[in-house]
């Protein structure tokens, strides 16, 4: 009897046995679903042949398959196997083997209709997407070749960047019902094999019926599920990927998602945009440190605004006073109230323009801000002083290169918020302080989350606040523990050759 477990099929006890009846039972299933054919040939005393109509190539079925099987006599299915010009041909009684691969796109042939050996010949109908350019990772300069849903174009992609036998690809079926391909890529002799493990184990340990996209697995493989701060950088860059591999990370790829997972990271690689390695480094740090400063200023701005007009009045300048007693006039609410107000608009505006067609999402977030946020100051429910602050913390927010982490910047405005009325300045240290005790116990595929600051590494600082010239980043980032440190090849191979020597 099979049971489902961790994803995988596995026996409850010995080896599996396949029976008439079990075979019987699963030819029922198959039939039962109105795109599944069966028939014999060449005669109705034939072959007979059974296959997914919406999952297998007609063309190749009847151009490599029934072509070589209508001008031979009848064979049993070992010869048949052998004439038939074909990769990847299975020969098998195994009643997991048949339904994997009929359900994969493959024809099954039967000598006899009681008969549970099956030839099964891959034939399978691929519906893919033409690679197409980046969206959410667009750059000026670089490649504008995207990721698509097929894992095995994707490869292909990668493999093209890096031409290395190292590069390893370890496959997996996750899902119980979905039976999802997954992969691991990694660069072998580079990589810490201690990351891989655990990403494989975890992998294997995923217990879910389906497995549609890869920000599933991103969401059960990480290590700490319950915080809103994401561990795994999403791409749909296959350079990008490329270019992580080289530096000791791994990456994860599923059959049907346009994107790859990324790990380890740290929370300075979700403020690092690709774009920056294609420029050069004083300017890719410069913008770097703008991104830094723009999310520390979207994040603080509005709370401050309620902390200081609450609580700190005395340390507005005497010149900005009137400015704000003016705007304020005749706002009936306390500042918190103006700035939940806005902020959820800000929101409501984001959610519709996401949800809508991007020709007309485009359209009701420019001219929704700008009508809503006019007919708010005139009515005197917001200040225009709020609404500026507010716009441009929204505008800061959309510099961040990485989706997942924008999320969670939209998300902890609001607790800042909530702790700027009830204590004032206090209250945004405070939760300052929570939210770094988080980080710091916070790890990536246990690689610590804030890094280099903690712990301090001096090295990894040459690509992550600044980022310095190639020639200064000789080796690979410490907190991934690499087998090998070393990224210029020929000091590389001179380190190594001298090591041979010595031993």
């Amino acid at each position: 009897m099979v049971r489902l477990f961790k994803g995988k099929r596995e026996m409850d006890s010995g080896s599996f046995q396949v029976t008439s009846k079990d075979f019987q039972e699963l030819l029922k299933k198959f039939k039962a679903s109105d795109d599944f054919l069966t028939f014999q040939f060449p005669n109705d005393d034939g072959y007979i042949i059974s296959y997914f109509n919406s999952l297998v190539s007609v063309q190749q079925l009847h151009e490599q398959v029934l072509a070589v099987m209508s001008n031979q006599s009848k064979k049993v299915l070992k010869q048949l196997k052998g004439d038939i010009p074909m990769e990847d041909m299975k020969l098998t009684a195994d009643l997991k083997d048949i339904q994997r691969l009929v359900l994969a796109g493959s024809i099954m042939i039967q000598y006899k209709q009681d008969d549970e050996m099956c030839l099964l010949i891959p034939c399978v109908h691929s519906v893919k997407r033409q690679i197409s350019t980046p969206e959410s990772e667009y750059t000026v300069v670089g490649s504008k070749e995207a990721f698509v849903e097929s894992l095995d174009s994707n490869l292909n992609l990668v493999r093209n960047r890096l031409p290395t036998p190292e590069l390893q690809s370890k496959e997996f079926r996750v899902g119980s019902i979905s039976q999802t391909r997954i992969a691991v890529l990694y660069i072998d002799g580079v990589v810490n094999q201690q990351i891989i493990k655990t990403v494989i184990q975890r992998i294997e340990d995923i217990e879910y019926d389906t497995i549609v996209d890869i920000s599933f697995v991103s969401q059960m493989i990480t290590d700490n599920r319950n915080s809103m701060f994401p561990q795994l950088i999403d791409t749909e860059r296959p350079d990008h990927l490329a270019s992580v591999l080289s530096e000791g990370k791994i990456g994860i790829m599923l059959d049907g998602s346009p994107h790859a997972l990324v790990g380890p990271n740290t929370i300075i690689s979700f403020f690092s945009s690709f774009e920056d390695y294609f420029q050069i480094w004083n300017l890719g740090t410069s913008f770097r440190l703008i991104r830094l400063f723009a999310v520390l200023f979207s994040v603080l701005s509005s709370p401050l605004y309620v902390a200081v007009l609450t609580y700190h009045y005395q340390v507005i300048p005497t010149d900005l006073l009137p400015i704000l007693i003016s705007s304020r006039g005749v706002i009936p609410f306390p500042p918190i109230m103006e700035a939940i107000v806005l902020e959820g608009t800000i929101e409501l505006l984001r959610e519709a323009a996401v949800r809508l067609p991007a020709k007309v999402g485009s359209t009701i977030g420019i001219v929704g801000g700008i009508v809503i946020g006019t007919a708010a100051v005139e009515a005197g429910f917001v200040s225009n002083v709020l609404l500026m602050l507010v716009a441009l913390a929204a505008l800061a927010s959309f510099t961040v290169p990485i989706y997942q982490i924008s999320n969670t910047i939209r998300l902890i405005r609001f607790p800042f918020l909530i702790a700027a009325q009830l204590y004032g300045l206090f209250g945004i240290a405070l939760c300052s302080a929570f939210i770094l005790s988080h980080l710091l116990k916070l790890t990536s595929l246990g690689s610590p989350y804030l890094d280099p600051l903690y712990p301090l590494r001096i090295h990894d600082f040459k690509d992550s606040l600044i980022r310095l010239p190639f020639s200064k980043q000789k080796k690979r980032p410490q907190f991934l523990r690499t087998e090998n440190p070393l990224r210029i090849w020929k000091e590389a191979e001179t380190r190594y050759s001298r090591n041979d020597i010595d031993e």
